[in-house]
């Protein structure tokens, strides 16, 4: 079970163009950091990228990049959506961390999920086709033992 997740994972990582990660678009409540981020403009949408959504966001200092997309069929792995985050300091990834995750629902039920390592990234499972926005939340424990918290909507809010 380890080894087919971790080969769909390998997938979605092929699918992800470097430029992409380095884009951001900014923090809840819509405000904009780097938004020229490698030659791409504030309008140029991350959301429909090969198929899924893709932001990032910086939290304590840490850039955390968020990627969701359905999951293909038969790899649901707990929920109908991957939920995949990577984190990063001072340009280098971050693969020895504790993150948790939590998904607030429209309906504004809640649930908590361990992220797993998956390579560079951490991942969990979440139905999230229920219709409206969903409050996506990481928890993560960095070197240290310091904790950071941190979140995203998804879809993420279109605001003109």
């Amino acid at each position: 079970m380890q080894k087919s997740m971790f080969i769909v994972a390998i997938m979605m990582l092929m699918a992800v163009s470097p430029p992409a990660l380095a884009h951001d678009h900014g923090d809840m409540d819509g405000n904009m950091h780097n938004p020229c981020a490698m030659g791409m403009d504030a309008q140029h949408d991350m959301s429909q990228m090969h198929g899924g959504f893709l932001t990032s966001k910086e939290i304590d200092g840490y850039l955390v990049s968020f990627r969701i997309m359905k999951a293909p069929s038969g790899m649901d792995q707990g929920g109908n959506y991957h939920v995949m985050v990577k984190f990063e300091k001072d340009g280098r990834v971050l693969t020895d961390l504790v993150a948790n995750s939590k998904a607030v629902h429209p309906n504004g039920e809640s649930e908590s999920k361990m992220l797993m390592k998956m390579g560079e990234w951490y991942m969990a499972a979440y139905d999230l086709d229920h219709k409206g926005q969903h409050h996506i939340m990481v928890l993560f424990k960095a070197a240290g033992g310091t904790k950071h918290f941190g979140g995203i909507y998804f879809p993420e809010d279109k605001k003109e």
